[in-house]
């Protein structure tokens, strides 16, 4: 780990002039996206980003924004819709708590998503990060946008670590200090930091030959030296109970709006216990309705 504090602007300069050359086209990049949807968008983008790869989020999320282009669209929808464009995005439980934001945005804001940090803190399903990210990319105003590309990108560049360690206010007070003054460049460096932690500074063989920090970076400088990867490694999804959920999820989005014997959901799965556990986990998240001996989508 470096002695002295990383010199800053060799940091934000040649990352920004990378990122305006180099950033990937994503539709919530675009102007007339923004032009289109508003700050919603760039919320609906958030919720599903969540945990989810962007190739599979760009159909999924073009598919929403034209089904219910405003908080007050969505308000309007059934849970049971909702769940069900979900479709297979995965952590189910993101499309309800979506949902129940788009019910207080319209009940408590007029329909408009909120640009204040603190009352976006107040809607379901939305923490510290999302909070920030609408705020910086959707309306603009400065504040540092950290998450897991991020934090590795600073654990490298700046801190000389392989890999981040626990998330702590350490992060955003660092990237904090980082962040240029003026807004617009604030969001941009924002936004670079992501995509150089997304597309070079991966976590495993990170493509450090076309970094435009390699000249800086205090991992490379120390001779790019394994401190211990301190990360939690998701579990394997292959015969886990997320996938005994999303099983069953599938097998109520293809019934639905019909509900089904409790009996005939997923005869043959391997671990009936699982299974079952599975589905009283579903009822108990929100996500599925038992009524007797029938099990359906929340209505």
């Amino acid at each position: 780990m470096p002695s002295t504090p990383h010199p800053i602007a060799a940091t934000t300069l040649p990352l920004a002039e990378w990122y305006r050359g180099a950033a990937r086209d994503l539709p919530w990049r675009r102007r007339e996206f923004h032009d289109e949807y508003a700050a919603w968008g760039t919320l609906v983008s958030e919720f599903m980003l969540q945990q989810t790869p962007v190739n599979r989020v760009i159909p999924h999320l073009e598919a929403w924004l034209a089904r219910w282009p405003t908080p007050r669209a969505l308000a309007a929808a059934s849970p049971a819709d909702v769940v069900h464009q979900w479709a297979n995005l995965g952590y189910p439980r993101r499309a309800l708590w979506l949902h129940r934001a788009a019910i207080e945005i319209t009940d408590r804001h007029d329909g408009v998503v909120p640009r204040d940090v603190d009352a976006l803190l107040k809607l379901s399903g939305i923490g510290d990060y999302t909070a920030r990210a609408v705020a910086v990319f959707a309306y603009g105003d400065r504040h540092p946008v950290v998450d897991t590309n991020t934090r590795r990108v600073l654990a490298r560049a700046v801190l000389g670590q392989a890999q981040p360690g626990s998330p702590s206010r350490r992060d955003l007070d660092l990237m904090d200090a980082m962040l240029p003054v003026d807004d617009a460049d604030a969001a941009v460096f924002n936004a670079a930091a992501m995509e150089l932690g997304a597309t070079v500074c991966i976590a495993r063989a990170p493509r450090c030959e076309a970094c435009p920090l390699i000249e800086t970076c205090a991992w490379v400088a120390a001779g790019r030296p394994d401190t211990g990867d301190t990360r939690r490694r998701q579990a394997a999804f292959e015969g886990s109970d997320r996938q005994a959920r999303g099983a069953v999820l599938r097998l109520l989005r293809d019934a639905a709006p019909r509900a089904v014997l409790l009996e005939t959901v997923l005869p043959e799965w391997p671990d009936p216990l699982q299974r079952d556990r599975a589905i009283d986990s579903l009822i108990a998240d929100g996500l599925a309705e038992a009524d007797g001996e029938m099990l359906s989508l929340p209505r």
